[in-house]
């Protein structure tokens, strides 16, 4: 018995050359404006490289198919997202962290929300997952690391708190681009009141970090 294949989620190739990254960059915001508007049922190659400019060959020849360009689309999301998010660590306190990451996500999910969402949702199929393995753990380790700090309330998982957070901070996001939700303030705000909720963070001054205070002495 012959074990099919799964087929490759992998770009085909790296452009080397502006040109050739022209036309990729073309080919990812005709798959995003179409994934805003028809969803992944209405994604289709033909259409993306048509939108683009460009053959169906010329595509194919970055993208194998329409997986690969969830893969590439999410990929460049991410990139762009933990640009800004790793900044969080630069905060003097766990608590001011967080609310310069919810900033960050909730700036990121508003600014084009028909994408985030159908991004997020493609994300939880397993195959796509797989290829977005790296990038995640990337982004738990960050938001671990901002939890760990100590005027952050000790919980009693830190792996299972930060899964929680994270699935809170998506879920909220996600239904406010739903909603069609411009305004950041007001979802910040309950973004905000949800995290901290469950991580039973109370109103009191925080606390600033070792790191934080070690950065500032160096600068004075």
């Amino acid at each position: 018995m012959t074990t099919k294949r799964r087929p490759s989620l992998k770009p085909r190739k790296v452009p080397q050359q502006s040109r050739a990254e022209n036309t990729v960059t073309a080919i990812l915001e005709a798959a995003a404006s179409i994934l805003e508007i028809r969803g992944m049922e209405g994604l289709n190659t033909n259409l993306v490289a048509q939108r683009a400019g460009v053959s169906v060959g010329t595509l194919y020849q970055y993208f194998p198919n329409k997986d690969a360009l969830i893969v590439a689309l999410s990929l460049q999301a991410q990139a762009a997202f933990f640009a800004e998010a790793e900044d969080a660590l630069d905060q003097p306190t766990g608590q001011t962290a967080l609310e310069y990451l919810i900033s960050v996500s909730v700036r990121q999910q508003l600014r084009r929300p028909a994408l985030a969402r159908a991004l997020d949702f493609e994300e939880g199929r397993p195959a796509i997952a797989k290829e977005l393995a790296s990038s995640q753990a990337a982004f738990h380790r960050l938001m671990q690391e901002i939890l760990s700090r100590s005027d952050i309330p000790p919980q009693d998982n830190i792996e299972i708190a930060t899964d929680d957070v994270l699935a809170i901070l998506r879920a909220l996001t996600d239904a406010a681009g739903e909603r069609g939700e411009v305004r950041r303030s007001p979802l910040e705000h309950r973004v905000s009141r949800a995290l901290s909720g469950y991580l039973g963070i109370i109103d009191t001054p925080p606390v600033e970090s070792s790191r934080a205070r070690s950065r500032r002495s160096r600068a004075s």
